[in-house]
């Protein structure tokens, strides 16, 4: 019980921060969500995996994720429905801010530490490795709805989609032991999804 409580006011935090970040973001990308992270995974003692042996398991998963991303996003870009879509959005500046630092840290570390290490080890010690997987995911497609609003996409499906990412993420974690995993396998669709959308709308 008290373990589910504690899941819980974790839960409801991270999804307030989410309302808040994207106006700090805004100047400040990506030092605060980024600190964020840092500081919710050093106070939930979350296990990484970030040190060998299991770095290297962590990396062959996600490499292996990695590949079929890149390939779809290629192929995605053949697709003129998609194209168009892409060609349409309007794009964070300077480029290579974006894709060296907002992407990597204020999204795909934060992300991975808070959502993953420190909510999914949560979860599953009170839920259980697969009911607390899917609450992960769950609160997890809900911190997104503020980022659909702002571009002004279909909230259900940014928080199924991003729901079903955010379950194989955890999935990536646990079969690997180590964060290693997920995070090269988000940082591949981020910054695939990044690349081509740039290359598109030039």
């Amino acid at each position: 019980m008290r373990d589910g409580l504690r899941v819980g006011a974790l839960a409801a935090v991270l999804l307030g921060w989410s309302a808040i970040a994207p106006r700090l973001a805004s100047k400040w990308n990506p030092l605060p969500q980024a600190l964020f992270g840092a500081a919710v995974a050093a106070v939930a003692r979350a296990p990484m995996g970030m040190r060998p042996p299991e770095l290297w398991q962590g990396l062959r998963w996600g490499g292996a994720a990695a590949v079929p991303v890149v390939l779809a996003v290629a192929a995605g870009t053949r697709i003129p429905p998609v194209r168009a879509g892409m060609a349409a959005r309007e794009l964070p500046a300077p480029a290579a801010r974006w894709l060296l630092l907002r992407i990597p840290l204020g999204t795909v570390w934060s992300e991975e530490v808070v959502y993953r290490a420190a909510l999914g080890g949560a979860a599953a010690r009170a839920f259980g490795d697969s009911r607390g997987r899917l609450f992960t995911a769950a609160v997890f497609g809900l911190s997104h709805i503020p980022d659909a609003r702002a571009a002004g996409e279909s909230v259900p499906l940014t928080v199924f989609v991003t729901g079903v990412a955010g379950w194989v993420f955890a999935w990536l974690y646990a079969r690997s032991g180590s964060l290693a995993a997920p995070m090269l396998a988000h940082l591949t669709i981020n910054e695939a999804g990044a690349v081509a959308a740039l290359a598109v709308s030039r």
